[in-house]
C-alpha cells in the first residue's frame, strides 16, 4: 500500500516538501516523517531551484571543482556546476569547469573511485552533495574517501539535513527539522513506536520508500 505523501508549501521558489507521516525505517534510524525527494532529483525545474538555493552560499568566497553527488544527486549536481559557472565564476581548475562525480559503493559501503575518476577528486575542491544529511553516515563515507584519494573537502549541501555539520564541515541545507512538525529520529534499537507496538509503515532512504 502507497503511503499517503502530502505537499508543503514552503517561502523557496518553485520547492515543495513532499512528507509523509508515520513510523519509518531507514537504515540507521526510526522516523516520523518520510520526505520524498525524488521530483528535486528528476524534475529539471525543481533540480534548478534547489541548485539556486545551495549554491548562494558558495558563490562568494569558495573553491569548487568537483561536485562529488551522493543519493542520485547528478541532475542537482549538474544545475549546480552550471550556477557555480554563470557570470565569471573563477575557479582553481585549469580548464574552468566543473567535474561531477558519482561514486562507487563496496560491499562495505566505502565509496570507491577508479583510475578514470579518481584525478576528478585528488587535488581538487570537492563539494559533498547529498539528498539528505540525517545521521552523517553516509556523508561521513563521502568525507573520508575524498581525504584518501587527495581531495580537499569544500563543503557539504543537502536537500534537507538534521545537523549544522558533519566531520567538522558546516552543512548546507534548503530544509530541516523545523520545516517540519515534530520531526523525530531515533536509533533503532531504542525506538518509543516500536516498543510501543506501533508497525512500520515503510521503509526509506533517499532513493524511496518500500512499505510494509
Amino acid at each position: 500500500m502507497a503511503i499517503n505523501l502530502v505537499k508543503l508549501p514552503t517561502k523557496k521558489k518553485n520547492l515543495l516538501l513532499r512528507v509523509a507521516h508515520g513510523h519509518f525505517a531507514t537504515s540507521h534510524s526510526h522516523i516520523n516523517y518520510y520526505i520524498d525527494v525524488t521530483m528535486q532529483k528528476t524534475r529539471l525545474s525543481e533540480a534548478r531551484a534547489v541548485a539556486q538555493e545551495l549554491v548562494a552560499a558558495y558563490t562568494h568566497n569558495t573553491i569548487i571543482d568537483t561536485v562529488l553527488c551522493l543519493d542520485g544527486t547528478e541532475v542537482i549536481g549538474t544545475c549546480v556546476a552550471s550556477e557555480l559557472t554563470r557570470d565569471g565564476y573563477a575557479n582553481m581548475n585549469a580548464h574552468q569547469t566543473i567535474y561531477i562525480v558519482r561514486p562507487e559503493h563496496t560491499s562495505g559501503s566505502q565509496l570507491l573511485f577508479r583510475e578514470n575518476t579518481a584525478p576528478m577528486i585528488s587535488g581538487k575542491h570537492v563539494l559533498i552533495l547529498a539528498a539528505s544529511v540525517t545521521t552523517g553516515y553516509t556523508v561521513q563515507a563521502a568525507v573520508e574517501a575524498v581525504n584518501y584519494y587527495g581531495g580537499l573537502v569544500a563543503g557539504i549541501a543537502a536537500i534537507f539535513a538534521t545537523v549544522e555539520e558533519c566531520e567538522g564541515y558546516p552543512v548546507v541545507s534548503i530544509f530541516n527539522p523545523n520545516d517540519l512538525d515534530h520531526y523525530e529520529s531515533y536509533d533503532s534499537h531504542d525506538c518509543p513506536w516500536c516498543k510501543a507496538g506501533k508497525r512500520i509503515d515503510a521503509l526509506v532512504n533517499s532513493y524511496g520508500y518500500s512499505s510494509l
